[in-house]
């Protein structure tokens, strides 16, 4: 992505030429936000052009201390709180820079299914309809303006997988916010204490405790992934 007419390339002849039924990507580029206007080509090919999702992996690293007075994270932070909070990170401003007014048929999935924004839409609902009356400025509340819907339903708009470990709670709370419409089953094998099974194992469980209609169940195990991934 530092190259992005070179990532364009890559992505045309891993689809067109190796059967690639998306691309993944990073939640940052040298520390930089997705939205800056010279990575939107790449998004526009993949949205416009293939028709095809790409999935959205967090990238944080140890060396990103969580405290000024430290050298780096300690305890795992970095992974185990900090990835779910890069990915919620990332698709801020792709949401208030109007990638998906400009993009409509963009299909982008979220690990860790949305990372914290599910548990806490309520509070991005309501805080984020007040976008700017906090600011140092208040410039901010223009955004509002530019957008053609409230920015919860843009959060909305995105995908989320099941890596959750297994929560059964946390999968109701990714459900309820992007709907069954746009929840697909992934397990995060191999990283767990069992080498893999585990995560499979209880993912599979979760889905099968939450209450769904086997409609639903059928859909997030496989009817959406399908869905997505078929080039239209």
């Amino acid at each position: 992505m530092n190259n992005p007419q070179a990532t364009i390339q890559e992505m045309d002849h891993a689809i067109n030429n190796m059967g690639a039924a998306g691309v993944q990507i990073l939640t940052s580029v040298d520390g930089r936000a997705l939205d800056n206007p010279e990575y939107f080509a790449v998004f526009e090919r993949m949205a416009n052009h293939h028709k095809m999702p790409i999935w959205m992996h967090p990238i944080r690293l140890a060396k990103k201390s969580d405290y000024a007075d430290e050298e780096k994270s300690k305890f795992e932070v970095w992974q185990v709180l900090g990835w779910p909070f890069e990915t919620s990170v990332a698709m801020s401003p792709m949401v208030f820079t109007g990638f998906f007014d400009r993009l409509p048929e963009l299909k982008l999935i979220t690990h860790h299914c949305g990372g914290r924004l599910p548990y806490f839409g309520g509070r991005a609902e309501t805080l984020w309809a007040q976008l700017g009356s906090r600011s140092a400025d208040g410039n901010e509340a223009n955004v509002l303006k530019s957008l053609q819907k409230a920015p919860i339903d843009y959060f909305k708009m995105f995908y989320g997988d099941m890596v959750l470990g297994g929560s059964a709670s946390a999968l109701r709370c990714g459900l309820d916010f992007f709907g069954p419409d746009h929840v697909v089953f992934a397990s995060d094998c191999l990283f767990d204490p069992e080498g893999g099974e585990m995560y499979i194992r209880e993912g599979i469980n979760s889905l099968f405790n939450v209450g769904l209609t086997p409609q639903d169940i059928h859909k997030a195990c496989c009817a959406n992934a399908q869905k997505l991934m078929q080039s239209k």
